[in-house]
């Protein structure tokens, strides 16, 4: 499964990106409520973990905004507040589950698990992701712009598709290094600059106008072309 953290802090986060990882999931990480409601909102997660007390926007919040746009992800609310009058706002907020911390990640994984089979009959599998003319086929993982196929490596394919889920908005180095190649830290080389190189020459050189672009001094961003 597909999971999004939406978790302020980094150890937390972390512990929790290396359990799913371990148990075969894959994790995308927002810090903070607008990043966690921009990314709950392109529909791509099996389930959502919620941490209540985030910057910007607060958990409950980022999850009545979701369901008020009619995004009914399974959310997970993890909360150090225990109280059933806690518990009782989490859940009338939109949460389908309310585990208090600290907890066992065991414990955790079981909760998501469980929300996932009860859902399991209600929400689309995403097979196909499309920006513009840029069209990804996940199963049979092929690559075409404009109808031409693409020969991407499996780096750059998975590259892209995290681009493409997160297209519209600006990705840091720390989340390709975190979701595309499971650093939990900046190894410090051109790795990720070396690839987004190959992957702008495939997709966009010889079709006109650039998908990929560079964020100076925030990251990288895969739009549309106007």
């Amino acid at each position: 499964m597909r999971v999004l953290i939406i978790e302020d802090d980094t150890e937390t986060a972390a512990y929790l990106k290396k359990g799913l990882a371990e148990a075969g999931h894959v994790a995308d990480h927002a810090a903070d409520g607008p990043q966690g409601l921009a990314m709950a909102n392109e529909g791509v997660y099996d389930a959502l973990i919620v941490d209540r007390m985030l910057p910007g926007l607060d958990g409950l919040s980022v999850i009545q905004n979701l369901r008020d746009a009619r995004v009914q992800t399974p959310a997970l609310i993890l909360s150090a507040l225990g109280q059933v009058s806690d518990r009782v706002r989490g859940l009338k907020a939109g949460g389908d589950d309310y585990l208090v911390k600290p907890f066992a990640f065991s414990e955790l994984l079981a909760r998501l698990e469980a929300l996932i089979r009860r859902g399991a009959n209600t929400d689309p599998v995403v097979t196909r992701l499309q920006v513009g003319d840029l069209e990804m086929d996940l199963l049979a993982r092929v690559v075409t712009r404009d109808g031409k196929a693409i020969d991407l490596q499996p780096r750059e394919f998975r590259l892209l598709e995290y681009l493409m889920r997160h297209a519209g908005h600006v990705v840091t180095r720390t989340m390709l290094l975190e979701s595309v190649w499971d650093y939990h830290f900046d190894p410090q080389t051109n790795v990720i600059d070396v690839h987004i190189s190959r992957l702008r020459a495939k997709i966009d050189k010889g079709f006109g106008a650039p998908m990929l672009h560079t964020v100076r001094g925030a990251g990288y961003s895969l739009r549309e072309p106007a």
